[in-house]
């Protein structure tokens, strides 16, 4: 049975109420080549929207969460309160990430694709690329930060007010390198009861407490950016004993009931991909190497699971036991988060996004300390990854995983909360869109434009488009492609039409209306249709790479 997370004695379905699907009028059916170029929304609904006071903004990032990790997403991961959100909100079906940390973050707080910014391959941002905390400030917004950061230059210096940065990533319980305002603070001692989900949490309720009593006239930006699920596999003991039996049936059983649920809850109707027994990340140990390493229980690739060996599906149950509970955990730090929202009667008139910067991690890496056999699984002393088959049941229904630019690297949960400036309630939205939307949707509702130049330099025009209009109805978003670029993985999407290619490997072509999960190549038998959007991705490339290395190159304090 799933884990049953209850609060006064009252299970989770009873708590909040089902969420509603809704779908745009044949958005699903139809002719892929369909780009929309008509009126966005009714004038009324997105002035409805945005006549609301200028809402405070939460940014939540996850890392390395898996499209159907979270309950309103299909998953039996225990995510009450980030279920709760969706249920008072919307969720985004086909939203994107940009398949890896760092690109995703110069995306989502710049409002360009990493190579528009110089951030992938990782360089120094041009000094017209501002940051989200810089845009807002003519608007009266105060900007704090807690957790991850991966952007070049110092958090201060991206425009935050506060900031608490985790800059290591290896140890949850006890990390070398964290900071204040970009000064170090101590190393945690085991006595202190560190955990990096729970003290990012933390400092986020104290930003929010300080702007209370400092600045509570003004708006304000929040930017929590977990750490978790991301490697190494480290949790709280409490949290995976919830999780410790839940997974011994194995990944092939948890990825059908997940796509099966998907269908009940309106997220994803179509084929589950098959799963994919030769493909692992780059860099990942050999399996000799692993199971020396890491133990006998550990597995290479996402082979069947009734072809394990009992100590195999015992050891991967395990580790997907973890991974479950850093994603509970999540969620209980929102609900920390969210009950400092009602407590100072902010809740109603505050953004919440929810997203995760890329799909799950089929890594294996052994970094940190190392990883200890004889010490508990989860705890500091150990070093696990997801690994290939538990990543593609995190992914469901999608092909791949981070780092690769088809749907199971790019394709992310996204949940839209603010009961102030959204009638809809438990509503799916369809529209492909982007986390470079993010920065032009919230400069729209702060009533801000994008600056034509920035640090003495003339900016581009923004890549990305406003959600605003998906906000009040499914309407698709105007744009004219999304573009995907990492590691020699290219894609472009036109339309329903989507052309996408491995490191080295020929062009791929998917209608994405009947063939979301990539799984029928039209490429052989429409070379026309390849020839045309391979083109518009390279003229995109040359166009992205040349605007990201001109003016002057971003000063470093």
């Amino acid at each position: 049975m799933a884990p049953s997370l209850t609060l006064n004695g009252k299970r989770r379905s009873e708590l909040w109420p089902p969420i509603r699907r809704s779908h745009g009028p044949g958005y699903l059916l139809g002719s892929p080549d369909r780009v929309h170029r008509g009126p966005l929304a009714a004038p009324a609904a997105q002035s409805q929207a945005i006549a609301a006071r200028r809402p405070n903004v939460v940014i939540l990032l996850a890392d390395d969460l898996g499209f159907s990790d979270i309950g309103c997403s299909g998953g039996e991961i225990a995510t009450p309160n980030l279920d709760k959100l969706a249920a008072g909100g919307l969720r985004f079906t086909s939203f994107y990430n940009t398949s890896r940390c760092w690109p995703s973050r110069a995306a989502l707080l710049s409002g360009y694709y990493p190579q528009h910014v110089n951030r992938d391959p990782p360089g120094q941002r041009p000094a017209w690329a501002a940051l989200l905390p810089d845009l807002l400030k003519p608007a009266g917004y105060r900007s704090y930060h807690s957790g991850k950061w991966h952007v070049d230059g110092p958090v201060l210096a991206g425009g935050f007010d506060r900031s608490y940065h985790v800059e290591d990533p290896n140890h949850n319980f006890s990390p070398t390198d964290h900071r204040e305002d970009d000064h170090q603070l101590p190393r945690p001692t085991p006595a202190e009861g560190y955990y990096t989900t729970h003290n990012i949490a933390l400092r986020a309720v104290d930003w929010l407490a300080e702007h209370e009593s400092k600045h509570r006239a003004d708006p304000f930006f929040l930017y929590v950016a977990f750490l978790s699920p991301h490697f190494p596999l480290q949790a709280p003991p409490e949290d995976i004993a919830r999780y410790r039996d839940r997974y011994k049936g194995g990944w092939d059983v948890i990825r059908r009931q997940r796509w099966e649920r998907q269908s009940r809850l309106g997220i994803y109707q179509g084929e589950l991909s098959p799963r994919d027994p030769k493909t692992t990340a780059n860099g990942n140990p050999s399996e000799e190497v692993l199971r020396r390493k890491i133990g006998p229980g550990e597995v290479a690739r996402a082979v069947a699971w009734d072809g394990l060996t009992l100590e195999q599906k015992e050891f991967q149950a395990g580790k997907m036991a973890i991974h479950a509970a850093m994603v509970d955990r999540i969620d209980q730090e929102v609900g920390r988060i969210l009950a400092k929202f009602e407590e100072t009667g902010h809740l109603d008139d505050t953004l919440i996004l929810f997203a995760s910067d890329n799909g799950a991690s089929p890594e294996q890496l052994i970094r940190g300390d190392g990883h200890d056999m004889s010490a508990p699984a989860g705890s500091a002393k150990t070093f696990l990854g997801l690994g290939p088959g538990w990543s593609t049941a995190s992914n469901t229904p999608f092909r791949l995983h981070k780092s690769w630019v088809h749907e199971g690297g790019i394709s992310t949960p996204l949940i839209v909360h603010w009961p102030s400036g959204i009638s809809a309630r438990g509503e799916t939205r369809h529209a492909p869109s982007h986390l470079v939307d993010v920065v032009p949707t919230l400069l729209q509702l702060a009533g801000v434009s994008s600056p034509p130049s920035h640090g003495g330099e003339p900016r581009p025009p923004l890549a990305g488009r406003s959600l605003v209009p998906a906000f009040a109805t499914d309407a698709p978003i105007d744009r004219d492609f999304l573009f995907f670029k990492h590691v020699g993985n290219r894609a472009i999407r036109v339309g329903d039409w989507k052309l996408v290619a491995v490191k080295d490997g020929p062009w791929e072509l998917y209608d994405l209306a009947r063939d979301r999960v990539e799984s029928h190549d039209l490429a052989a038998g429409r070379p026309d249709k390849v020839r045309e959007l391979s083109a518009i991705w390279e003229r995109q490339d040359e166009e992205f790479r040349r605007q990201g290395a001109t003016g002057k190159p971003l000063p470093m304090p």
